[in-house]
C-alpha cells in the first residue's frame, strides 16, 4: 500500500497514556502529511483533558468507535501488550494502517497472528522498536558496517535496577502482572534491546534462557538470563535483574579488532575502541523520542523507503523473548 503525496494521514491514538504525553503524540502531530484526528481513552474525562491539552479535535471512551470512525486512516496502539493482540487484529479488520507498542504482544504465537492479519490485507503496520531509527544506534550501525572492530565475534548485555518504590509496597502496576506482562519489566525493557541487536548484528536462530521470580514482590518474573546465536555465527548472552543493588545498563560488541560500548536507555557517550584509539560520541535523543520511528513510517507509506521496525522485524524479536521467558 503507498498513500497519496497530497493526501494527510489521519491518525487516532488508541490508549492516550503516559507514552503519548511526550515520547510519541506530538511526534505524530510534528511530522509532516501527519494529523492526529482523535484519541481513546476509557475514561472519558482523563480523554478529553488529553484531547484539549493537545489541540486534539475528537476524543472517545470506546475503542471501536476510535476504530471504525470514518475520518481515522490509521491507528496507533498505546496500551499494555496484553490487548495489542486484541486491538491489533481489530485494527486490521477495519482495514486501516497501524503502529502498535512494543512489545508487539504478550507472546510470539500472537505477534504472529497480528502479522498474519495485516500481511493477509496489505496494510502496513509498523511496531514502535523506535531504538532502530535513532540516530544514537544509526552511528553504531555505522561503525559495524564499515567493519571499525573488524570482524564482530559477541554481544553482550547486563541491565539491573534495584526494586522501586512500588514493587516493594507491593502497590499494583501492570508492567509487574504477569496476567499482561508475563516477563515484568524484561518484557518493557529488554523488549528494546533485543530487537535492536536484531537490528544491528541481524537475525537470532537460536536461543535459549532462564527466569523466575526471585523477590516475591509481584506475579511477573523478576531475574532473566540469556544466550543466544546470530544467523551471522555471532554469539549473545545477557543478564537482566530488577531487584539488584544499583542500576546498570551496559552493552558490548565485540569484534576480531575492537569493541563498541554503550547503554541502550542512558544517554552516556557510545564508545569505540579499536586500533586508531578510543573515540566516544555523546548523541542526544529528540525532544520526542520517536519522532525520527514516525517520520520514516511516513516515508515508508510514500514508498521512499522501508521503515526498520515493519511487519515481521517485530515477530523476530516475539520470538527471542518466548524462547528466553520458556513460553514456546
Amino acid at each position: 500500500m503507498q498513500i497519496d503525496h497530497t493526501k494527510t494521514i489521519r491518525w487516532g491514538i488508541l490508549g492516550c497514556g503516559d507514552v503519548t504525553e511526550v515520547k510519541s503524540g506530538p511526534a505524530y502531530q510534528k511530522t509532516a502529511g501527519f494529523k492526529i484526528e482523535a484519541v481513546m481513552r476509557r475514561d472519558a474525562e482523563k480523554a478529553a483533558d488529553y484531547a484539549k491539552r493537545h489541540h486534539i479535535g475528537k476524543y472517545y471512551s470506546d475503542a471501536d468507535d476510535l476504530i471504525n470512525d470514518p475520518e481515522i486512516d490509521a491507528i496507533y496502539i498505546a496500551t499494555p501488550p496484553d490487548t495489542h493482540h486484541f486491538y491489533g487484529l481489530k485494527v486490521a479488520s477495519a482495514g486501516k494502517i497501524c503502529c502498535i507498542e512494543k512489545p508487539l504482544a504478550q507472546s510470539y504465537k500472537e505477534s504472529l497472528k497480528i502479522y498474519e492479519a495485516f500481511t493477509a490485507k496489505n496494510i502496513p503496520f509498523f511496531t514502535a522498536y523506535y531504538r532502530r531509527s535513532l540516530p544514537r544506534f544509526l552511528q553504531i550501525k555505522t561503525w559495524l558496517d564499515d567493519n571499525k572492530v573488524g570482524k564482530v565475534r559477541s554481544i553482550r548485555w547486563n541491565l539491573t535496577k534495584p526494586a522501586s518504590e512500588q514493587d516493594l509496597s507491593r502497590a499494583y502496576n501492570w508492567r509487574t502482572d504477569a496476567k499482561v506482562a508475563p516477563g515484568g519489566y524484561f518484557d518493557d525493557l529488554a523488549s528494546h534491546g533485543l530487537d535492536l541487536f536484531i537490528f544491528l548484528l541481524g537475525n537470532i536462530k537460536e536461543v535459549s534462557g532462564y527466569s523466575l521470580n526471585q523477590q516475591g514482590f509481584y506475579s511477573a518474573k523478576d531475574a532473566i538470563t540469556a544466550c543466544w546465536l546470530h544467523e551471522s555465527e555471532i554469539t549473545g548472552n545477557g543478564n537482566w535483574n530488577f531487584g539488584s543493588n544499583k542500576r546498570e545498563d551496559i552493552v558490548e560488541i565485540a569484534g576480531s579488532k575492537g569493541k563498541i560500548t554503550f547503554s541502550v536507555f542512558e544517554n552516556d557517550p557510545i564508545i569505540l575502541s579499536n586500533e586508531d584509539g578510543e573515540t566516544a560520541l555523546r548523541i542526544e535523543h529528540p525532544e520526542n523520542i520517536q519522532l525520527h520511528h514516525v517520520e520514516n513510517i511516513r516515508e515508508h507509506l510514500l514508498g521512499n523507503s522501508t521503515h526498520p521496525s515493519f511487519g515481521f522485524t517485530a515477530v523476530q524479536t516475539s520470538w527471542v523473548m518466548s524462547k528466553i521467558l520458556g513460553n514456546l
